[in-house]
């Protein structure tokens, strides 16, 4: 395989038909055989990798590098209409956080990382929202069959029905309740996950005033955590950072093991 074959296996799992903007091949690399994968990749991993013999380096997360990620965070407002909120309002709750992560991506090192794999002659690749969005149909899969099965389900059955994806029952975090309690109906629930990175409280809040009851994040700020908290509006459930990107890329590391990859995981890959 070779670095275009790895990102069309991505899409290929995702349902995507397109590289999004927070992915991306920075130098491309053929006959694979022995990879190097890690949520988060640094110089330093690029650097082992080399000695350690390696084919490549692949990140989950997108290197500073790619200056154009945040425009992936607009298509919250796809999973938000989906999900039963009007258009224009998924557009505002959106709007905000996009223009913070658009002006915070002027201030990145865009060269950190990709200018030592240059110099190492090391492919090195990262796939973000593709890996994400395989995570986030598990979530929201495991979600709808607690609920279809039983209306009347609770918190406290949402997060034990999310606990049969294996990376959850591994991770060395807990989900959380942080607003409602485990006695709460879930109601209508949604797995808010796959767009770059969580909504905070405008997401949130613009889902409980659509009529969602609960809304499921992988993390999320205090803050924002905070503000929800108090208003009382829906339920709210967090999964866990690195648990929840591992639903969606073991099964990645899988298929790529499948097809003769040697896949060795680093950096948060459990």
């Amino acid at each position: 395989m070779n670095t275009t074959d790895i990102m069309n296996l991505a899409l290929e799992m995702s349902g995507f038909r397109h590289i999004p903007d927070d992915s991306e091949i920075y130098i491309e690399g053929s006959s694979l055989k022995k990879v190097l994968f890690g949520i988060d990749i640094s110089n330093s991993d690029v650097y082992m990798a080399k000695t350690l013999g390696y084919d490549a380096v692949i990140a989950h997360h997108p290197l500073a590098s790619s200056t154009k990620g945040f425009n992936v965070f607009k298509d919250n407002i796809n999973i938000l209409v989906e999900a039963g909120v009007p258009e224009e309002s998924a557009e505002k709750a959106v709007a905000d956080k996009y223009d913070s992560l658009r002006i915070a991506a002027g201030s990145k090192n865009y060269d950190d990382v990709v200018s030592v794999a240059k110099l190492l002659a090391m492919p090195l690749m990262n796939i973000h929202q593709p890996l994400d969005e395989i995570g986030r149909k598990l979530m929201q899969d495991a979600v709808d069959t607690v609920i279809n099965k039983n209306p009347e389900a609770t918190l406290s059955d949402v997060v034990e029905g999310l606990y049969c994806i294996p990376d959850f029952k591994r991770a060395r975090t807990k989900i959380e309740i942080l607003a409602g309690d485990d006695c709460s109906k879930a109601g209508k629930t949604l797995v808010s996950h796959g767009a770059y990175t969580n909504g905070g409280y405008d997401i949130a809040n613009t889902c409980f005033e659509a009529g969602i009851n609960t809304v499921i994040y992988i993390h999320i700020a205090y803050p924002d955590y905070v503000r929800l908290k108090r208003e009382k509006k829906g339920n709210l459930i967090v999964t866990g950072h690195i648990a929840s990107d591992c639903a969606g890329i073991n099964p990645f590391i899988d298929r790529l093991r499948s097809e003769g990859i040697d896949v060795t995981g680093i950096n948060g890959i459990i």
